[in-house]
C-alpha cells in the first residue's frame, strides 16, 4: 500500500471518532451548579434532584445538581463528566442523599459494572441532552459503544485518575 493512502486511512479513522469535551471546574461553572441547585430544589428540571454527599476529607455536606435516569425499573445516578469531586464522596461514603422539593431520600450505593452500565449511558444521553458532548458515543450509537465508553481508562488515554470513564451507580 502507498504511504499515502495508508495516511488517508489513518486520518478517516481519526476524523470519524468525536471529540470528548474535557469537563473543568471554574467559576462559571459553579454559578451554573448554583443556579441549576435552586431550580432543581424547587422541583422544575424534570429527572434532576440535588445530590448531596458527605465530603471524604472536610465531613462537610456538598451537593451538586444531578440527573436520575429510569432504566429497567430502577433508578440510576451518572456522572457524566467523569470521576469529579462528588463522585470520589460517593464511592468514599457508599450513600448519597437525594432531594427534590421537600423530599429527601437516602440510598446505598454501588458501582456497576460496564455491561450494567452501557444501557443506562445509552439511556442518560438522550435524557440529559446538555451533557452529550463529554461523551464519546452519540445518541443513536449502539449498546456496545457505550460499555466500551463505562469500561475502566487504558493507559493511553490522557483522562489521568478516572477508575471508569462514567461512574454509574444503582439505587434499589
Amino acid at each position: 500500500m502507498h504511504w499515502a493512502a495508508e495516511v488517508q486511512e489513518v486520518a478517516e479513522i481519526v476524523s470519524a471518532e468525536r471529540r470528548v469535551k474535557e469537563y473543568k471546574a471554574g467559576r462559571w461553572r459553579r454559578v451554573e451548579n448554583t443556579v441549576m441547585s435552586a431550580l432543581v430544589r424547587a422541583g422544575l428540571v424534570p429527572s434532576s434532584y440535588l445530590l448531596t454527599t458527605k465530603g471524604r476529607r472536610t465531613g462537610q455536606m456538598r451537593s451538586n445538581p444531578v440527573t436520575i435516569v429510569e432504566y429497567a425499573g430502577r433508578r440510576w445516578l451518572v456522572a457524566p463528566y467523569g470521576s469529579v469531586s462528588w463522585v470520589h464522596n460517593a464511592r468514599a461514603a457508599g450513600e448519597v442523599s437525594l432531594s427534590r422539593r421537600l423530599d429527601t431520600r437516602h440510598y446505598a450505593i454501588r458501582e456497576a459494572s460496564a455491561v450494567e452500565a452501557g444501557p443506562v449511558l445509552q439511556r442518560y444521553v438522550v435524557v440529559a441532552t446538555a451533557t452529550r458532548e463529554y461523551f464519546e458515543a452519540g445518541k443513536d450509537a449502539p449498546v456496545e459503544r457505550f460499555v466500551a465508553e463505562a469500561r475502566p481508562a487504558s493507559g493511553l488515554r490522557t483522562c489521568t485518575d478516572r477508575v471508569t470513564r462514567k461512574f454509574v451507580a444503582a439505587h434499589p
